[in-house]
């Protein structure tokens, strides 16, 4: 049976039911609990339900059964343009920044809602991403991945959410690349930001994740702590070595 979470939970996802077609749930029954300031990572294998979760939270995929709440306030079915409102932000794995234009124009357009305040957080995010700063002028198609991927955060972090939802951010990079994005997303929670983000690369994302819940075949499988889970015999061999694990 899996773990009941971690305590104190921002983010609450109680038997959430769905998916893109009506009777066809790709999630069935998944429950999961995030704490405040953390970061929780989803992981199994493909085809588990792990990015249809993400984007059931987000308001991207019907829910026909279940309830999200976060902070106590009932967000399930959230339409998307009322993410920023609610305090949510949701990083796709691609096309999560636009390409033909600038950075600086990229930032301007997370910023059009911040009225007044747009200039200070502007300021604040290349204050934050220096080597984003350094190269606002240049088209946002020609950085790096990993660059491309701080710029979706920073943009992310435009609306300054208190929950942010990643879907595969390390996915592409280098291995150098991928260790920096994420220990970005570990970073931020220092600022007070909690994250929820499914990850392929398993043992990165468990040394920088507070909690893990496994899925497979869209069922809860396993959760407990990143530390416990990394080192366990069970979860080594199933998913540090390749084997998938086959839902109950």
């Amino acid at each position: 049976m899996p773990e009941t979470g971690p305590a104190g939970a921002g983010l609450e996802v109680r038997g959430l039911v769905a998916g893109y077609i009506p009777d066809l749930p790709i999630l069935k029954d998944v429950s999961v609990t995030v704490a405040p300031r953390s970061v929780t990572v989803i992981i199994g294998p493909n085809g588990a339900g792990k990015s249809t979760l993400i984007k059931a939270i987000a308001g991207l995929v019907p829910v026909s059964g279940g309830s999200v709440t976060l902070a106590g306030r009932a967000i399930t079915g959230i339409a998307p343009d009322k993410m920023a409102g609610e305090g949510i932000a949701y990083v796709p794995q691609t096309d999560n920044i636009f390409r033909t234009l600038t950075i600086r124009q990229n930032l301007d357009l997370a910023l059009r809602k911040a009225g007044g305040e747009a200039r200070a957080r502007l300021d604040e995010l290349f204050n934050r991403f220096p080597p984003l700063a350094a190269k606002q002028k240049e088209k946002a198609g020609a950085l790096s991945g990993g660059q491309r991927q701080f710029l979706a955060v920073a943009m992310a972090l435009a609306v300054k959410p208190s929950l942010i939802l990643m879907d595969e951010p390390s996915a592409g990079l280098s291995p150098k690349a991928a260790e920096e994005v994420l220990a970005l997303a570990r970073g931020l929670t220092a600022q007070g930001t909690t994250i929820l983000l499914v990850e392929q690369n398993v043992k990165q994302a468990l040394r920088i994740a507070d909690h893990c819940y496994i899925l497979a075949d869209g069922r809860n499988q396993i959760d407990g702590s990143a530390a416990a889970l990394i080192a366990d015999p069970v979860v080594g061999e199933i998913y540090l070595g390749g084997k998938r694990l086959r839902a109950s």
